[in-house]
């Protein structure tokens, strides 16, 4: 069975704080898929996991023209993959992902369910459901190996 875990934030303050809290809980080697359409806020949720760990947020942005950015500024390095504009899986294992997944930082794979063969089996994906102007629901699911721990330290954290 799959852990999951369901969070809806009302405002862009509400989504920051499952940002902090993701940056408080992820272990070392995290790889976190994020699903959604455009504007979801796959790219703020990353930026304020970011922003926790000590990146200053003038340094974050969306990855979409870079394809990955690296945030090593902070406590943890954090990787920011955007693979929105990737034609097919070989451009994407052209980035040499695996050193990443590998690393000693936290990745964030945008857009991480168009190459789900590419993403290691344990990881945990996030789906951003757009609920209104500023209103969004997340649904976290841990897959393969992913510790269930995690998410019930995030489920306490966000209680």
């Amino acid at each position: 069975m799959t852990a999951r875990l369901l969070y809806t934030a009302s405002d862009e303050d509400e989504t920051r704080r499952l940002g902090e809290a993701l940056a408080d809980t992820l272990p070392v080697g995290s790889v976190v898929s994020l699903i959604g359409t455009l504007g979801a806020g796959k790219t703020a949720l990353t930026s304020a996991v970011a922003a926790r760990l000590g990146v200053p947020e003038t340094e974050t942005a969306s990855p979409t023209f870079v394809l990955i950015k690296e945030y090593t500024s902070g406590r943890v390095p954090v990787y920011h993959f955007d693979t929105y504009r990737l034609k097919d899986a070989d451009e994407f294992y052209e980035l040499g992902p695996d050193e990443y997944f590998d690393g000693d930082g936290l990745c964030f794979v945008e857009w991480g369910d168009r190459f789900e063969e590419v993403l290691p089996p344990d990881r945990l994906d996030i789906t951003i459901t757009v609920l209104g102007p500023t209103r969004r629901a997340f649904e976290l699911a841990g897959r393969g190996g992913f510790p269930s721990s995690v998410l019930d330290a995030l489920r306490e954290k966000l209680a």
